[in-house]
């Protein structure tokens, strides 16, 4: 008589820990911190701008040949690209099932209106929403230049942005977008704090100063730039 064979393989260990709500809050922390510290550095970059167009597009040239001679033109600023992506798609859809899994967990209304999910979350929800959209745009916008006012202008990212927030739609867009990027940071940079297992009583409340911080100087220090150029101080 043959044996049986089973067919049944038990799951490795990286599927069982993402198909957890604890695994994929981890995923949505990590990714989260990843992006913020790029958010950090982009908006250092972004206020070379003040400095002068020989400046700014010294720094994107700079961008390209960073790593040389060990790395090829432009490896360092793809491998970044990569890495951004990946955290991307993966905080997202680490989001999205998160929020399929709470409605499956809740199905039926309640008997009374009672709003499900607290102000922190639905800010996240649609911040996100309206922060993809904008990567979107962004990167048609001043990356591939396919939506680009005036004529996108390679090697020139100065006047790019000049053109960019010359415009009104290019202005409200950007603005809304950053003011989005605000409300998700405050929020998510503590509550990654909380999924990482930073978060105490005794620390909680430099947490939430921190985060307070770092949302608003990130909005300023993004919206700062569009609004150089409508007011003229950057031309």
């Amino acid at each position: 008589m043959a044996l049986a064979t089973r067919t049944d393989r038990k799951p490795s260990m990286a599927r069982t820990v993402w198909d957890s709500s604890v695994g994929k809050k981890t995923v949505m922390a990590v990714s989260g911190l990843i992006m913020l510290a790029y958010l950090v550095v982009h908006m250092l970059g972004n206020l070379k701008i003040f400095f002068g167009s020989a400046e700014f597009n010294g720094y994107a040239h700079w961008l390209r040949t960073l790593g040389e001679p060990f790395l090829h033109h432009e490896w360092a600023l793809w491998i970044v690209r990569v890495v951004l992506v990946a955290a991307v798609v993966a905080h997202a859809t680490a989001a999205y099932q998160l929020s399929r899994r709470d409605l499956r967990a809740r199905p039926t209304k309640y008997v009374h209106s009672k709003r499900r999910a607290s102000y922190a979350t639905r800010t996240m929800r649609w911040g996100g929403v309206i922060l993809g959209l904008f990567i979107v745009w962004h990167i048609l916008d001043l990356t591939t230049g396919t939506v680009h006012p005036n004529g996108f202008q390679s090697g020139h990212p100065y006047q790019n942005v000049i053109d960019t927030f010359s415009t009104w739609y290019g202005n409200v867009i950007y603005l809304v977008a950053m003011l989005a990027l605000g409300l998700h940071v405050r929020h998510g940079f503590w509550s990654a704090a909380q999924t990482l297992g930073a978060g105490s009583r005794t620390r909680d409340r430099a947490l939430k100063a921190t985060a307070n911080v770092l949302a608003l100087v990130l909005t300023l220090g993004f919206v700062s730039v569009p609004v150089a150029v409508m007011t003229g101080v950057v031309s």
